[in-house]
């Protein structure tokens, strides 16, 4: 596993991506943020989550269409490929801890998701 490099978050931007409610609960959307695929999830009702779009099994840019659900006490999005889960809150796969996906930090700004990335 390939450690992080410290990015200092206060140099990025918060990027205003839609309405919370363009969101369907328990869904995801795709926004495009600096030329990066984001998939923001809205679950039970006005918790927001975003992760990168891209699976890293099939390298195709699908999470956003992913299944949310609950493993044991763990909230994940289920890969729509390969079916691999994905935590929201860390982007760790359930199945393989080698891997995992970008996440960022999220809002609600005066019913606007806001995204930092």
């Amino acid at each position: 596993m390939t450690a992080r490099p410290n990015i200092d978050m206060s140099l990025k931007q918060w990027t205003a991506v839609c309405a919370l409610d363009d969101i369907v609960p328990d869904s995801g959307v795709c926004a495009l943020i600096d030329g990066c695929q984001v998939a923001v999830f809205r679950v039970a009702g006005d918790q927001i989550y975003a992760l990168a779009n891209r699976d890293p099994f099939s390298n195709a840019n699908v999470m956003s269409r992913g299944i949310i659900g609950d493993l044991k006490g763990e909230l994940v999005v289920a890969s729509p490929v390969y079916k691999q889960h994905f935590s929201l809150t860390t982007g760790q796969c359930l199945e393989d801890p080698a891997v995992m996906i970008d996440t960022f930090a999220v809002r609600i700004d005066q019913g606007t998701v806001m995204v930092q990335a």
